[in-house]
């Protein structure tokens, strides 16, 4: 990622449209700005909530609440709770989802 010729700014997140996603089970709210070619994402989580689909996109993430089992397509996984953070890479040797059993506010980069 580079972050050359990004102008300095700021996003008022209340102010952003939500929209919901649902997923497997549950469902996921998202509010997203898009500046250059970075995207972030202030993502909430419903308790329950599973993805529908692996992902092949590289994201840095922090859990501001809760907690997230990040499952990975080798078969590894991580338990990742608020305060900590998970990056990943792109490509599918590198595939993940994401599931939340009690709910979780998440801040995505990618």
């Amino acid at each position: 990622m580079k972050l050359e010729g990004l102008s300095a700014g700021i996003v008022h997140w209340p102010s952003l449209p939500e929209t919901s996603h649902p997923g497997a089970a549950g469902s996921a709210t998202v509010r997203a700005a898009v500046i250059g070619n970075i995207r972030m994402r202030l993502v909430t989580y419903s308790p329950g909530y599973v993805a529908d689909h692996w992902c092949v996109k590289g994201h840095l993430t922090f859990v501001l609440s809760g907690a997230v089992e990040i499952e990975q397509a080798d078969g590894s996984g991580h338990h990742v709770t608020a305060g900590m953070s998970y990056h990943v890479g792109d490509g599918d040797k590198q595939a993940h989802r994401l599931s939340s059993k009690g709910g979780a506010t998440l801040f995505i980069v990618d």
